[in-house]
């Protein structure tokens, strides 16, 4: 849906037909004898403010009598003292210019002397051997459920536990599959493409690639078919593996696919349906390439080099077509190094959740760092996770529930989704217990801000929203894209989890900065990962310089053996964005951040994102979209501006079950979704909502969108 072309007033601000119409006689004699359910619930509104103001006695009691225990048991003197934390510090204090760097790391760094991908997976196998790896959960049985609107969802049922993997049994299958690889007429140095979901075969692939230095394509399984022949061809790769979802997607397309002579699927529970393809092209299972490999004799092959290509990965595309960045082996050990360096010991019996596309540097670099910690991996899919997940049949666990997950990795979007189905579930409740919840987490915020917890809170309230996931989720990552402060903190007490904000990019090899775990800001980035330089150059354009006071500010360049060598075939745009200095390579982000005085970074803008309305107004979209999210009727946002008019306009992907809500409280319950999305009431309200949370997030008049588009897209 998209916000309508409502009136707009002298201010800017949306007003609707309805209220400037004057009250009529019948209005008037309504407003004057309430009917005797709005009776009953200005009564209820009363019980409630005496019940809330009861349970606040009660707790401000027990926080008296309970202070001094809690001062000795949770000791909030050590969180005072990371407040306090510098992080990181630039190299020359008195240059604003000179690069940033991180100044606590940990002592033990595991990965010195350590230079490909697959030495670290190596050594990994050497320090834990027979301990959990890799963890999946066996499809059962898989049915299509029909929709009116011609829509298809594929249902499955998962086996109630996880089948494990150890770093053993996951190096033997990694041989056999170099060993069918090369039976199957793979080159070092020679491309393939890995076209399918995050899975067990995915890493499977990319770790047996990194063996025999073969590099990986990688390719968004969501992606349009204009960017995947893209991807293809100018890889110009003759291996493509895939998932058998996927094959229906590459038979379509396959005619445009010159260059390519063998796919390999990863099966389903389904017989494949192979038939269609050209005979030059021969298909190959994923259980077939394993097993031709296990009946191979041992075979030798030369190890990677550090500079040598591990990955070519291509972006989503959502800017355009997509380009493919070429990460070595030391970009990506570097990255891990990284991490290492800045997230301490973590505990034996944490487990991760792996369901983001393992095509996003976010996710490779996570697992790899977990691989190293001996962290075990399950995976999951979006559409898995919860008991309520989409592709989750009636009466089955999502993989959550039955992995119990301790750490997990979220974007943005994913969060702000999290936070709006704990506001729809509370809005079933009674209105005492909408305005404890409210209460609740305004009161836990305050004592976590002292540096306190709150166990009998947690017990009572959080514990049962933190059972969405597992109930077990300790630390959660969130990066891709810029998260609101306020699904920050939202997060962070609800799921009763510390929230570390992540920034990095592909060309980067998902390099940059990352929160400590001991960090409780908001709206901050961290500090640069080691081995990784961070500074800040001026953009006059958008009036950001590094000697701007109190905080430097510019355009955020990251240097170090984390920086890609550049594009893959795409020489101008490398030579745009990659720059050789003193003999670093910098990367040249084209965000604008800002550098606070204990060295963490502040993301505020983007060179991109910034567009400037008809009055010379500069505003930024992104920062606008990432507020208005946090809006309940919202699912996603698209805002856009116009040099040429004085306000911006917002396409708005409604909340299905918000905009149903609406339109019963409206009174249009039996209008079809398409037909609500034009109607002018609806259009009013949204407007009149987005206007609301851009004021409850302190964006300014000409921030707040006052037009939606009246095109309809559902």
């Amino acid at each position: 849906m998209t916000v309508a072309n409502a009136g707009k007033g002298k201010n800017g601000v949306v007003k609707t037909r309805a209220a400037e119409e004057p009250a009529t006689e019948k209005h008037r004699e309504r407003i004057s004898t309430l009917p005797r359910e709005q009776e009953s619930a200005s009564t209820m509104d009363l019980k409630t403010k005496i019940l809330l103001l009861l349970a606040k006695c009660i707790m401000f009691f027990y926080d008296v009598i309970t202070l001094p225990v809690y001062f000795l048991i949770m000791k909030p003197w050590k969180i005072w003292r990371a407040k306090n934390t510098v992080w990181a510090k630039q190299i020359r204090e008195d240059d604003p210019y000179s690069p940033c760097v991180r100044l606590v790391r940990n002592c033990i760094n595991p990965l010195e002397g350590i230079k490909t991908m697959d030495e670290l997976f190596r050594m990994s196998v050497v320090r834990y051997g027979t301990k959990k790896c890799v963890g999946i959960r066996e499809v059962l049985s898989e049915a299509d459920e029909y929709f009116r609107n011609g829509k298809v969802f594929k249902k499955v049922r998962l086996s109630d536990e996880y089948k494990w993997f150890s770093y053993v049994d996951i190096d033997q299958r990694v041989e056999n599959l170099c060993k069918g690889m090369l039976e199957l007429g793979l080159q070092p140095k020679k491309q393939i493409v890995i076209f399918a979901e995050t899975r067990i075969e995915w890493m499977l692939t990319c770790q047996a690639c990194f063996r025999i230095n073969v590099p990986v394509a990688t390719l968004y399984a969501t992606l349009g078919e204009d960017g995947i022949v893209h991807g293809l061809n100018e890889t110009e790769v003759k291996y493509i593996f895939t998932s058998q979802e996927l094959l229906p997607k590459l038979k379509k397309i396959i005619g445009k696919l010159p260059w390519v002579t063998h796919i390999v699927y990863m099966e389903n529970i389904r017989p494949a349906d192979t038939t269609g393809f050209p005979e030059k092209v021969s298909i190959v299972s994923f259980s077939q390439l394993e097993n031709m490999g296990s009946a191979c004799d041992p075979v030798s092959y030369d190890a990677p080099e550090p500079n040598d290509t591990a990955i070519l990965m291509y972006t989503s595309g959502s800017t355009g077509i997509p380009k493919g960045v070429i990460l070595s082996h030391k970009n990506m050990v570097t990255t891990t190094s990284g991490l290492l360096d800045c997230i301490p010991k973590l505990d034996e019996n944490d487990l991760y959740i792996g369901y983001l596309p393992l095509a996003h540097a976010f996710e490779i670099s996570a697992e790899a760092f977990f691989c190293v910690m001996g962290i075990p991996v399950g995976y999951s899919s979006p559409h898995t996770m919860t008991d309520k997940g989409t592709a989750i049949m009636s009466g089955c666990k999502g993989d959550a529930t039955v992995l119990k997950p301790t750490i997990m990795c979220a974007v943005p979007l994913m969060a702000d989704r999290i936070r709006k189905g704990v506001m729809e579930a509370t809005k079933q409740k009674s209105r005492f217990a909408q305005e404890f919840f409210q209460f609740a987490l305004k009161y836990k915020l305050f004592w976590h801000r002292k540096g306190f917890s709150t166990p009998i809170l947690n017990r009572l309230i959080f514990n049962k929203i933190k059972e969405m996931i597992g109930g077990r989720v300790r630390i959660m990552a969130c990066g891709g894209a810029p998260l609101s402060p306020d699904t920050h903190e939202f997060i962070r007490m609800s799921l009763d989890v510390q929230m570390l904000q992540a920034y990095g990019m592909t060309e980067t090899a998902a390099s940059a900065t990352l929160m400590a775990i001991n960090d409780f800001s908001t709206g901050r980035v961290g500090a640069p990962l080691s081995n990784c330089y961070i500074r800040l150059v001026d953009w006059p354009e958008g009036n950001y310089h590094a000697t701007d006071k109190p905080y430097p500010r510019g355009e955020i360049v990251i240097g170090g053996d984390c920086v890609s060598s550049g594009y893959f075939k795409n020489e101008a745009v490398t030579k745009e964005c990659f720059k050789e200095e003193d003999g670093i390579r910098w990367f040249y982000s084209g965000d604008i951040g800002e550098l606070h005085p204990d060295g963490t970074f502040k993301i505020i803008d983007r060179k991109k994102d910034l567009v400037k309305l008809q009055y010379g107004e500069y505003i930024s979209l992104g920062k606008v979209e990432a507020e208005l999210k946090t809006c309940p009727l919202v699912d996603n946002i698209c805002v856009v501006g116009n040099g040429l008019h004085d306000y911006l306009v917002a396409l708005v992907v409604p909340n299905t079950e918000q905009l149903k809500a609406l339109a019963k409280k409206l009174g249009k319950e039996d209008m079809p979704m398409n037909k609500l999305c034009f109607d002018p009431a609806v259009i009013a309200a949204f407007s009149k909502a987005i206007m609301e949370q851009g004021q409850k997030s302190k964006l300014m008049r000409t921030e707040i969108p006052t037009k939606v588009n009246d095109e309809t897209v559902i």
